[in-house]
């Protein structure tokens, strides 16, 4: 149960655009929505950004992206957005079920390209508190990625970073879609719904 009561979406008529964006994209409107919509402004704030971090094609592939949103949720303990990143990884089709249940093992897994693994050491490092990212990881990333590049992977990162804060502390319950996509590709690894359930 979420710590407080989400509005209704007919509570949120005003936003139905921002959720009619959302369910195109993810196939559903998050609940975390619902909860950010009590703030309508803040909603509309973080849709813009979450459209040009993660919904529209950059310089990064769009893969990519969300492994490195789902290994920063990981590292930062989010159940609720491991689900959604890893569904959504699913979704873009060019990353594999197999992929996606190796991705804990990135480190040593052949399915992962060095410029994947230093993209998720990275998010990784980046996750944590404190932030771990060492002047190393860094120079490893920029062997395979421009500064435009860098900026796109670092937004991916703190963007997931304010969802992941924003989720645990409200104990956003976990929608369907996702939660049976963490079940079958997450739980074996040790993800649990935890507190997102309902």
């Amino acid at each position: 149960m979420p710590r407080i009561t989400p509005k209704t979406r007919e509570e949120l008529s005003d936003l139905e655009d921002v959720f009619e964006r959302a369910e195109q994209a993810l196939g559903f409107v998050p609940n975390s929505f619902f909860l950010m919509g009590r703030r309508p402004e803040m909603l509309r704030a973080f849709s813009r950004l979450s459209r040009e971090v993660v919904g529209v094609p950059g310089r990064v592939p769009q893969d990519l992206k969300w492994l490195i949103a789902h290994i920063a949720s990981r590292a930062a303990g989010c159940q609720y957005c491991m689900a959604h990143t890893a569904g959504s990884a699913n979704k873009t089709k060019s990353t594999t079920e197999e992929k996606i249940d190796a991705v804990f093992e990135y480190e040593r897994n052949d399915l992962f390209s060095e410029a994947e693994r230093a993209a998720l050491t990275v998010a990784q490092a980046a996750g944590m508190t404190p932030n771990m990212v060492s002047d190393g990881d860094m120079e490893n990333l920029k062997k395979h990625f421009d500064d435009d590049q860098i900026v796109e992977i670092v937004g991916v990162i703190c963007l997931f970073g304010w969802l992941n804060r924003f989720n645990d502390t409200m104990a956003t319950g976990l929608e369907e879609e996702p939660l049976d996509f963490a079940t079958q590709h997450l739980a074996a690894s040790g993800w649990q719904v935890g507190k997102h359930s309902g």
